[in-house]
């Protein structure tokens, strides 16, 4: 009995009423989910060095627009990001309660010196999906 007057209430260690839980997860947005979609569709061989999002509405739809620019540095990850440009166009996208209606390569640049690096700009539109 004497154990029991001396352990300390649960609520003394900040422990809510029913138990400890863990935190629960991070919010991951729809941009979120594109990122990695895309860093999956290159091989996690590429890095994401800009990402704007911009709201997108017409009479029908709402989503919208992404621009991302990812760069891809030396041999395996210059491939890796050339399998991507070649996807892209048709790849689809698993996107929760999205759709990727449209998507384009803006601009792709090559370099070979001082050591081979491809940089990709691409647009996405995102569509909620009803």
């Amino acid at each position: 009995m004497r154990a029991e007057l001396d352990t300390p209430h649960p609520a003394s260690f900040g422990i809510p009423p029913g138990g400890w839980r863990p935190p629960a997860p991070p919010h991951r947005s729809p941009g979120d989910r594109l990122r990695e979609a895309l860093m999956i569709l290159g091989d996690h061989r590429g890095e994401v060095l800009a990402h704007r999002e911009k709201a997108w509405a017409s009479i029908t739809f709402a989503g919208s627009r992404h621009t991302l620019t990812l760069l891809f540095a030396g041999d395996e990850a210059v491939a890796a990001g050339e399998r991507l440009l070649a996807a892209l166009p048709d790849h689809e996208f698993a996107i929760p309660g999205q759709i990727v209606a449209e998507a384009l390569v803006v601009e792709a640049e090559h370099r070979l010196l001082p050591a081979p690096r491809l940089a990709i700009t691409c647009e996405l539109l995102l569509v909620e999906d009803a």
